[in-house]
């Protein structure tokens, strides 16, 4: 039947035995359905290619009163008299993911030449950043703007709080700008991925700006090196986990990372050649090159049978962990409040610049892969100009003190 599509007109429709339809006398294609349970439903009806076609705007009520259902239709009946089909537009819109769904696809197929580890944060980072801020939202209809307020929202600490992991695990989720960094890198990764399967055509975190890298390396003196030296020995006594004092030696004296010592194993060691063997490591396979203290450490630990592990756990067959808890009640003992566990491996390259080792050399002994990873110690690096100049000032000083560091000796022209 065809009549005003109005409120008053709505609210009086009746629900029968099947669909009934109310078209709008004014608006031809605009019409609202009455389903037998009751519903009402905003709708439009064209022909597209000699094919009927309906597509649904939304119930009546909130937000679609018959005006605003109006407006829509006459949107959707425009794009029909230009030659488009709304009914394979909403088809098609249908099969975009919200975020979501794109994030389950991604770690189901976009990471395969991931290192597990990268996985497993990629994961943490999915399920307490992204999926709590942009999960709901269609993938095509996220803006720059959105990605804009997913950083700040992760800066700002939104998504922080404590969350159970298993039976006795805890996950504290902190926010920060560095996290909202990382958060950001990886949706990019997801957004680039999403592309290269066709599902979008762009991706949104281009020309979002990062916060500004805040510089965190921490070089420990000479001194406080010797007072965290006393803390360790203090704390063994007290009964410290030796294994665990025994790790965190490893990486003051060898500047690894903190996984690359927990997960060595013995088969990783080549006492022979001095050097360590690791199959897999932040920057793939690597040779780590070791002084005569990290041998001695290494030689002067006990072997558990069935454990390949250097570093045993408390638990069988496994390696040890809780580091970072023991590390830090060694550093405050220490008054190294500041001092991160990771800043070891910036004491172990310190202290090579300083000595005049060259960046590649400080770089090979760390694992670097780029060089400008190393770069960050050069203001440390003794300049070979400033040392000749150096030794060349001490040998004039002294000449000019009357005390020369060599014997002058005459030499006579024999006589003809």
């Amino acid at each position: 039947m065809k009549g005003r599509i109005s409120k008053s007109e709505v609210d009086k429709l009746q629900p029968g035995t099947r669909d009934e339809y109310l078209w709008d006398a004014r608006l031809e294609g605009f019409g609202v359905k009455v389903t037998p349970t009751g519903r009402k439903i905003y709708l439009i009806q064209y022909r597209h290619l000699g094919r009927t076609r309906r597509v649904s705007i939304g119930n009546h009520g909130s937000p679609w009163t018959p005006e605003q259902a109006r407006q829509e239709a006459t949107k959707l009946l425009g794009l029909v008299v230009d030659g488009q089909d709304p009914f394979e537009q909403k088809a098609d819109a249908k099969a975009i993911p919200a975020m979501a769904a794109l994030c389950d696809l991604y770690l189901e197929e976009g990471i395969s030449t991931q290192k597990p580890s990268t996985v497993s944060t990629d994961k943490g980072r999915i399920l307490r950043h992204i999926k709590p801020l942009l999960g709901r939202k269609r993938v095509d209809q996220i803006t720059c703007a959105d990605i804009e307020r997913f950083r700040d929202a992760v800066a700002s600490g939104k998504t922080a709080g404590k969350f159970k992991t298993g039976v006795r695990g805890l996950a504290i989720v902190t926010g920060g700008e560095g996290t909202a960094n990382r958060c950001l890198e990886l949706l990019s990764g997801i957004f680039s991925f999403a592309c290269r399967r066709h599902i979008m055509t762009d991706n949104p975190c281009v020309g979002v700006k990062k916060f500004r890298r805040q510089t965190m390396e921490r070089f420990m003196t000479g001194e406080e090196l010797g007072r965290l030296g006393d803390a360790m020995q203090q704390a063994e006594q007290e009964g410290v986990n030796p294994v665990a004092i025994a790790a965190l030696r490893m990486l003051l004296l060898t500047g690894m990372r903190r996984g690359e010592v927990l997960t060595l194993e013995w088969s990783h060691v080549d006492f022979e050649r001095a050097c360590l063997r690791l199959p897999d490591s932040k920057t793939g396979s690597k040779v780590v090159h070791m002084g005569a203290a990290a041998l001695e450490l290494l030689a002067s630990l006990p072997r558990i049978e069935g454990n390949p592990f250097c570093f045993p756990g408390s638990i069988e067959g496994h390696c040890l962990v809780g580091l970072p808890k023991i590390w830090r009640d060694i550093r405050d003992r220490a008054g190294l409040t500041d001092v991160r566990i990771h800043d070891t491996r910036h004491g172990f390259a310190s202290v090579g610049a300083m000595g005049g080792m060259g960046l590649p050399v400080i770089g090979a002994l760390l694992g670097h892969s780029q060089a400008s990873t190393t770069q960050r110690y050069a203001h440390l690096s003794a300049d070979p100009l400033k040392i000749a100049a150096d030794r060349i000032s001490r040998e004039i000083a002294a000449s000019l003190d009357g005390t020369p560091k060599a014997d002058v000796i005459q030499i006579h022209a024999k006589q003809g």
